[in-house]
């Protein structure tokens, strides 16, 4: 048989496939089983975000010392405009998608600095006490989770997940906004390969080197020591036009350099006399694409945080100075310790950050109202911020594989550890054990225990006969104690938040892992009487943080050590003087520690007043060391 008459013969007329093939980036879920391309579902991921918190700490403080009046008569000149700011907690893509009703083209620069080590700890030392001692803090079950979506497929769900933020990220860009993306060498070539295909190569504008001159190197590995990471630099749309000022840095010695000069009757810089050649001494240099910035150490007393990923605030300086004008929008969608946030106010640009680490809103959260402060105090203009809850927080379990996605069983497993009792025949289906008198109410393994939620568990505890009731929950909404307090006083019922410990999840474990409720926190109101005038007060008189979030094996240690000296574990804590149910915690009064200053006050000195008698309820917030908050209230009579 002749072989070669049924052979294909690829040419002009009959094209060979590979032939009209494309370069192009290809990963694991970017074309769905139909080959067609997958888009960012923008509608199922918004989502209504609840003002959770307002802070302007300068005028609180000014209403407290009692001179409000001048404060608003100087506010003129203190105050940008209008715009709050705005601190999001919860992932990154259902923010974007739900700030794009308000902020789609609006948004002047995006700075962000994604995870990009498929190795990376999120484990981190942070202080405590008045001293130098340190705990380590574990992952939140979100990060964790987060991060393994982020990593399960490897490099595929990386790409896959950062392309979908990154094409809701050009829909936020104003026509003139630069995007700054930070990366190392694990990822830095895939990042650049999916910013050309997001923006487009015609768009791209550098590759940025941050040299890190101090990094201390060991000898132990055999390769060049690192000490670069890169930022690669993008435009929305180079043909709208864009803002970008070049900056310069002094040199560390100056240099003569030639000015203009005139030979053989030409002029060759500018106009001179014939034969001379004019210079001058720069003291300056232009700052190129080499960014020859330190890297923070501990011993750095006036910027470093202890944050595991967090940057010099030069470099935000930098990006923010070169492509923005003042009161331009910057947002960073993985603001960890706030760097960007902290830079823009000080800057004078308004900002918005979000991150989905409990721990890394309370950073920033901090480092923002000490940047209002410090502002204030320098007769320097400042803006008030929110921060949001982004609401239910929709995920898919790993436990959800190994329990073939029954719900019965995981509820079973939890009740079981917790010692409680499963009611075979529930009175409410929300109500699922019993333990020494209290209802049990055992959350989702796909999901977060919303404020939504609570209330329904609460009506179902009412209408079984119930005065008390375990919500167990793998997370919490943010702020969902101070919800909770409402709760209780509407319905008449204690409500006890109980975190289910990650120990549950480890194979062939047969004893109980301990369950920690939220935190245990008591204070009361104390009452000055001067000239005639009654003012409130509030004095911390007991906390009992969880523990939930420290490591396994600092915590039968730290449990002594918490019920001894609670206060210990206190990073923060603020009085809302005026606190109604439904409405944002008003930051009235707040104090917290530093690494510079481990201090903190037990009573608050903000002598605070009422303009109308009668019955006020007070809010107390408590941010442990951890970034965990819990609340309770204080009814008071004036």
């Amino acid at each position: 048989m002749d072989e070669s008459k049924n052979a294909f013969h690829w040419g002009p007329t009959n094209p060979h496939p590979l032939s009209k093939m494309r370069t192009e980036l290809v990963w694991d879920g970017k074309y769905d089983e139909f080959g067609n391309r997958r888009e960012v579902d923008v509608a199922s991921c918004a989502m209504p975000m609840q003002k959770i918190e307002t802070v302007d700490e300068p005028r609180q403080r000014a209403a407290a010392e009692g001179y409000l009046e001048l404060f608003e008569k100087q506010l003129g000149g203190k105050k940008h405009d209008d715009f709050r700011n705005r601190l999001i907690w919860g992932d990154n893509k259902l923010v974007m998608a739900s700030l794009l009703k308000e902020f789609k083209g609006r948004i002047d620069l995006i700075y962000i600095d994604p995870p990009f080590d498929v190795g990376a700890d999120f484990t981190m030392d942070v202080p405590i006490g008045d001293g130098n001692e340190e705990v380590g803090k574990d992952q939140s079950t979100l990060e964790m989770v987060a991060y393994r979506d982020m990593w399960g497929k490897g490099t595929d769900s990386y790409l896959h997940m950062m392309y979908e933020r990154l094409m809701l990220m050009k829909e936020l860009l104003s026509e003139k906004g630069s995007i700054f993306v930070h990366c190392d060498w694990h990822m830095s070539f895939f990042l650049r390969c999916l910013l050309e295909e997001v923006f487009g190569k015609e768009n791209f504008q550098n590759e940025i080197y941050w040299y890190y001159y101090n990094k201390l190197h060991g000898a132990r590995k055999r390769v060049f020591p690192r000490a670069t990471d890169s930022i690669l630099y993008y435009l929305k749309n180079r043909e709208a036009g864009f803002t970008y000022r070049h900056i310069k840095e002094p040199r560390d010695k100056a240099v003569t350099k030639l000015k203009y000069s005139f030979i053989g009757g030409k002029i060759v810089n500018d106009k001179g006399e014939d034969g001379k050649t004019i210079t001058y001494e720069s003291t300056e240099r232009q700052i190129d694409n080499v960014w020859r910035i330190r890297m923070l150490q501990p011993a750095d007393k006036t910027e470093f945080l202890g944050y595991s990923t967090q940057k010099p605030e030069d470099i935000a300086e930098r990006i923010i100075t070169a492509v923005t004008d003042e009161g331009d929008l910057v947002a960073d969608f993985f603001c960890g310790s706030g760097t960007t946030g902290a830079v823009a106010e000080r800057m004078g640009r308004r900002w918005i950050m979000s991150d989905f680490g409990r721990f890394s809103i309370h950073t920033s959260r901090k480092r923002i109202i000490e940047r209002q402060r410090k502002l204030h105090d320098d007769n320097q203009p400042y803006r008030a911020f929110d921060v949001y809850n982004l609401g239910r927080y929709e995920r898919q379990w790993w436990q959800k594989d190994r329990l073939k996605g029954a719900e019965e069983e995981h509820r079973r497993i939890v009740l079981e550890f917790f010692k409680a009792e499963i009611l075979s025949t529930p009175p409410n289906p929300l109500l699922h054990g019993r333990k020494a008198g209290a209802f049990c109410h055992v959350d989702g393994i796909d999901g977060l225990f919303t404020r939504d939620e609570a209330r329904a568990v609460a009506e179902a505890t009412v209408q079984a006969g119930g005065r008390e009731v375990y919500c167990l929950a793998w997370e919490f909404e943010m702020e969902l104690r101070t919800h909770c307090l409402a709760l209780e006083a509407e319905f008449k019922i204690k409500m006890k938040l109980v975190p289910i410990p990650r120990e549950i999840m480890e194979k062939n474990r047969k004893s109980p892992p301990p369950f920690l409720e939220m935190a245990v926190l008591e204070a009361e109101s104390v009452v000055r009487t001067a000239g005639g005038k009654k003012s409130l007060d509030v004095k911390l008189t007991k906390f009992l943080p969880s523990l939930a979030e420290v490591g396994s094996k600092e915590l039968e240690a730290l449990k002594e050590r918490a019920v001894k000296s609670g206060f210990d574990f206190i990073d923060f804590w603020a009085v809302d003087f005026d606190w109604h149910p439904g409405k944002p915690f008003n930051h009235h009064w707040q104090d917290y520690r530093t690494r510079k200053d481990r201090s903190l006050k037990t009573v608050s000195d903000a002598g605070h007043t009422y303009e109308k008698a009668g019955k006020h309820t007070i809010c107390v917030k408590v941010v442990d060391v951890f970034g965990c908050d819990t609340s309770i209230t204080i009814d008071v009579n004036v």
